[in-house]
Parts: C-alpha cells; structure tokens; sequence
C-alpha cells in the first residue's frame, strides 16, 4: 500500500497512575510459585517487563481513549469540529454496544457529521485505524480524522491471578500458558492524521505493508468479551514460544514486503518502534529482519505489553525524547495475534 498525501499531526498518550511491579504479581502468586519451585524474579528476567500500570478501578476504556485523543487535539491544534472522521480501535471496549468511539465521540463534542465506529485486531488495532483513515484521506472524502485506543489490563491480570490460585488441578503447564497475561499493562493513546493540504507538519505516511498467517490463530486467544461492568472476568491462554517463532517468521515475510513497497533498505531506516511485547521477542524480531537491536526505543520495562497501545505510544514517547530529523524514515512494526503483521514506514 502506498500513500501520497497524508500527514501525522501529533500524538497525544495518557498513562495511568497506578504501577503495579512484576514483583508484586509474583508475591500475589506465592501459592503457585511455591508450589511449582517457582522464584521471585523469574516474570521480570523471562520478559523484561519490570512494571507495568493500572488505570483505577471503575476507568472505562473510553475515559482513557477520550483523554489521549483530547492530548492529540491539543497537541496538533486541532480544534474537535475539524475531526471528520474517529476510530477506537483498542481490544478494551466499554460495552459489547454500541460502539466505545459513540463514547469518545460524545466526550471530545466532535460534530455531529463525524464518521465513527470501533476496529478491534488484537495488538494491531491502532495500525488498522491508520491505514483506514489515511485510505479516507487519500480518496479526498475526509480532510482530518483522530484515532484512540485505551486498554485496560487490570481485570485480565486480575482474573488471571485468581483463576491460577482457585484451581486446585493447577498444572505447570497452565501456568505457563497464563504467562503472557501477566505482561499487560494499561495505557492510552491518540493521533490525529490530516491531508498534506492542510497539514501543519508534512510528517508524511507514506504506505506499508500487510501480510496474514491465520493458520496460527490458537496461539493466543482470549475469553469471550464481558466489557468493564463489575464482576468483570477475563482470561488470556497463550502458547508464547510458538508465538515467537512464527511471530517473527510473520515479521520476516512482511518486512521484505515492506522494503519492497516503498523502495527502502535497512540501511535507509533511521529508526523502528515495534510493538513491545517482551525482551526476547524484541530481540528475535530484530534478528529477524536484519535491524541492529541497540537502536531499538523500548517501553516495554515500564509500560508492559500494551496491547493495541503498545506500538503507537512506544512512538509517540520516541518522537518526544528524541525528535526525529526532517526527512527521516521511520519504520513502525506490529505484530498482533492471528496472526497478524502490519508494517507502516512514514517520512518524517
């Protein structure tokens, strides 16, 4: 996929208050960890993830989403009835209906005009609301649009918690296969995309690539949706090794796709943001694609796996602490259950 005229104005992120260590998780596990010759330590050395942050309790997805978009406007000086166009595309939604951007929508006074609606794809949500919003623009049919995602990870990791010490059959494969739940932090993020016309910083998308290999979509699979009401239970399986290995064979696939699209070489890559989802991951998926892992900007220490957030806000705060250079290619990786790869390079 290839654009010609569509522009990033600004990010705007909210991160919760609330940081929750990996530590603390393991204590709360103590039972479990006892029982299978577990150590304090083990959660954080096997992916990286220090901490990660909770939103306080009863903080629907759309509050977060509302506050990051309500970040982006400001920060890109856009005023609410410029929006033509909202998606919330995080995995945390308010409510099975209506739709968590009619939230949003209503919380940012956006015109009454605006198109909106959800796009939920796992981890890859944001990435889908962009490539959705820049083919809008392109075709000439919005001019300015905003995409949001807020995740909350606090019911997932807490259902997860009580599911382990509840069941007495506790096997260490099943803990195991909980693992990955235990990464997922909270957080928010906004981004408002324009057409070049009236765009105010020429950051241009310029196009990227897709690629699907749904035959491993078992490896990681959450429960039915139950929104955010109280008594809320939601629970994650996940097989983490085989996600890696065909993860990154995903990754590998869809990058010679992507250089292929728009013409670059490794060489012509400033910088990358990946999704973060773990150390090891992150390390694979650069090896993979030939990209020298010091250069990456992780969040993944303090933030945890964010889901649909992940990559946008590892973006956003990279921008921020270091601004690019007029002209620089920037790669923007996402890897999501399915699965699922989208790749996304934009000219700053």
């Amino acid at each position: 996929m290839k654009f010609k005229r569509v522009c990033l104005e600004a990010f705007g992120y909210v991160l919760p208050g609330c940081v929750v260590t990996s530590l603390d998780l393991e204590r709360r596990l103590k039972a479990a960890y006892d029982r299978f010759s577990l150590h304090e330590g083990r959660l954080e050395l096997m992916s990286g993830i220090r901490e990660r942050r909770f939103w306080n309790r009863g903080t629907l997805p759309s509050e977060a989403s509302s506050r990051a978009g309500a970040e982006a406007l400001a920060a890109s000086n856009t005023s609410p009835d410029e929006i033509e166009c909202l998606f919330h595309t995080a995995v945390s939604k308010d409510f099975l209906e209506p739709a968590t951007a009619s939230v949003v929508h209503h919380n940012l006074k956006l015109s009454p005009k605006t198109i909106l609606h959800d796009i939920s794809n796992a981890c890859l949500g944001f990435a889908n609301g962009m490539i959705n919003l820049a083919n809008m623009i392109e075709l000439g049919q919005v001019k300015k649009g905003l995409v949001v995602a807020g995740e909350s990870s606090r019911q997932l990791v807490e259902s997860t918690i009580d599911s382990l010490l509840a069941n007495p059959n506790l096997t260490k494969k099943q803990v195991k296969a909980a693992f990955a739940s235990l990464t997922i932090g909270s957080g928010a993020v906004g981004l408002v995309m324009a057409h070049e016309s009236v765009s105010e910083t020429g950051h241009r998308l310029v196009g990227g690539a897709a690629r699907a290999a749904t035959i491993h979509n078992n490896l990681c699979q959450g429960s039915a949706d139950t929104g955010f009401g109280d008594g809320a239970k939601m629970l994650m399986n996940t097989d983490s090794e085989m996600l890696l290995v065909e993860g990154c064979q995903l990754a590998r696939e869809t990058w010679d796709d992507f250089k292929s699209e728009l013409d670059w070489t490794n060489g012509d890559v400033g910088r990358v943001f990946t999704h973060q989802v773990g150390i090891a991951h992150r390390d694979r998926l650069y090896e993979a694609i030939g990209l020298d892992v010091a250069n990456d900007f992780a969040t993944l220490k303090t933030l945890g796996n964010v889901g649909s957030v992940s990559l946008p806000i590892t973006a956003a705060m990279g921008v921020e602490h270091d601004p690019p250079a007029p002209g620089e290619k920037i790669a923007m990786l996402g890897i999501g259950s399915g699965l699922n790869c989208v790749m996304l390079g934009i000219e700053w």
